[in-house]
C-alpha cells in the first residue's frame, strides 16, 4: 500500500528554506562587515605607512637642502678666495711693472726731450713735456712704438715753445702700456671640476 503524507510539508519546507536564507544572509552580512573592517584597516595601515615615508622623505630633503646651501656657501667662499688669489697674483706680477715702464722710458726718450708731467690711468699714460725740436718728438714716438712695453703712441698737441731753444716745442701725447700676462690662477677646470 502507498504511503500518503497528509502533513503540511510545504510550510515546513518553506520554514526550513526561510531559516536557511536568514542564516546565510546573517553569515554573508557578518563576513561583509569583517571584510570591510579588515579592508579599512589595511587601507589605513597603507596610508599611515605612506605618511611615514613622506615624512621621512621630507626630513631627508630638508637635510639635503641644508647640505646644498652649505655647498653653495662653500663654492661662494672658494670663488672669493680664487678672486683674492687672482688679485694678489696680479699685484705680485705687476710689482716690477712700474720699474719696467720707467726703464723703457729711459731707453725710448731721445736726448733733448723732457717730461714735465706723467699721468697713468689703467693702461694709458698721458705725457706732457718739452722737446728741442719736432724731430725729437717724432723720434720719441717711433722709439715708444718700437718698445715692447708701449704701443699706439698718439700725439695730441704740439705747440711752439722756446724753453729749450728757438726750435723748441711743448707736446702732449698718450701711449698705451702693453700688459704682460700674469701666471695662471686655479680654476674649476684646472682642478678637475670639483
Amino acid at each position: 500500500m502507498a504511503k500518503i503524507n497528509l502533513l503540511p510539508w510545504r510550510e515546513a519546507f518553506r520554514a526550513d528554506k526561510k531559516k536557511d536564507f536568514i542564516s546565510l544572509t546573517v553569515v554573508v552580512l557578518v563576513v561583509a562587515v569583517f571584510s570591510s573592517f579588515g579592508w579599512d584597516r589595511v587601507v589605513n595601515n597603507q596610508i599611515e605607512s605612506q605618511h611615514s615615508r613622506n615624512q621621512l622623505l621630507k626630513t631627508e630633503i630638508a637635510k639635503l637642502d641644508k647640505q646644498v646651501a652649505e655647498i653653495q656657501e662653500l663654492k661662494k667662499r672658494r670663488q672669493d678666495l680664487l678672486d683674492r688669489m687672482q688679485v694678489i697674483q696680479e699685484l705680485q706680477g705687476n710689482r716690477p711693472e712700474i720699474v719696467k715702464i720707467y726703464d723703457e722710458f729711459v731707453k725710448a726718450v731721445p736726448d733733448g726731450v723732457y717730461f714735465t708731467k706723467m699721468i697713468r690711468k689703467d693702461n694709458l699714460i698721458s705725457l706732457v713735456g718739452y722737446a728741442e725740436s719736432n724731430n725729437r718728438v717724432s723720434a720719441l714716438m717711433r722709439q715708444l712704438d718700437a718698445s715692447y712695453k708701449f704701443t699706439e703712441p698718439n700725439l695730441t698737441k704740439v705747440q711752439d715753445n722756446e724753453v729749450l731753444g728757438e726750435d723748441g716745442s711743448q707736446f702732449e701725447m698718450r701711449v698705451k702700456i702693453v700688459k704682460t700676462p700674469v701666471g695662471p690662477v686655479l680654476t674649476d677646470s684646472a682642478e678637475g671640476g670639483a
